[in-house]
């Protein structure tokens, strides 16, 4: 139930996805619509961390097509081997972008956004049908903890495919 999630309040981002986790699955326990569990996630991600931007691509042929989010106003569309997205899209791995003006190629949809992260997410076949895509107004923002439990939080999804 949405009116039970809660925030944990805690410093240590490992402990944050520990705790958020479990409540992300019980939030889509027994819903089968993929665009609610995907709105819910968001807000779940942008509730405890905070960050500028959290959103979904979906892939539509050869490209990203913009999903449920929380945040400013993103980009539409998002062409294969285009920026962050269309990057990890194509090479079908996490990227982890410190500077996002150091990223060749990088679509600035907001100005603010200066990190960002990207994870793919595929089916039960393991073919990309998304990528989780988060950004951070500050330098340098995530790290191998966020990759780590991101990519969980990525197969959580899987299931819900």
């Amino acid at each position: 139930m949405a009116d039970e999630f809660r925030t944990s309040g805690k410093e240590e981002r490992e402990e944050q996805y520990r705790s958020l986790i479990p409540q992300i699955k019980a939030l889509a326990q027994g819903e089968p619509d993929l665009i609610a569990n995907l709105s819910n996630l968001t807000a779940a991600l942008m509730a405890e961390f905070k960050f500028l931007w959290v959103g979904f691509y979906i892939q539509r042929g050869e490209d990203l097509v913009l999903g449920p989010f929380q945040g400013p106003v993103a980009c539409a569309r998002i062409q294969k081997g285009k920026g962050v997205c269309g990057t990890a899209f194509s090479k079908q791995e996490t990227l982890l972008v410190p500077d996002v003006n150091a990223f060749s190629g990088h679509i600035a949809c907001s100005p603010l956004s200066k990190s960002e992260i990207v994870v793919p997410i595929f089916d039960v076949q393991k073919d990309i049908r998304m990528v989780l895509d988060i950004d951070s107004e500050k330098p340098d923002h995530f790290d191998e903890t966020d990759k780590k439990y991101l990519e969980k939080i990525a197969d959580l999804v899987t299931g819900w495919l």
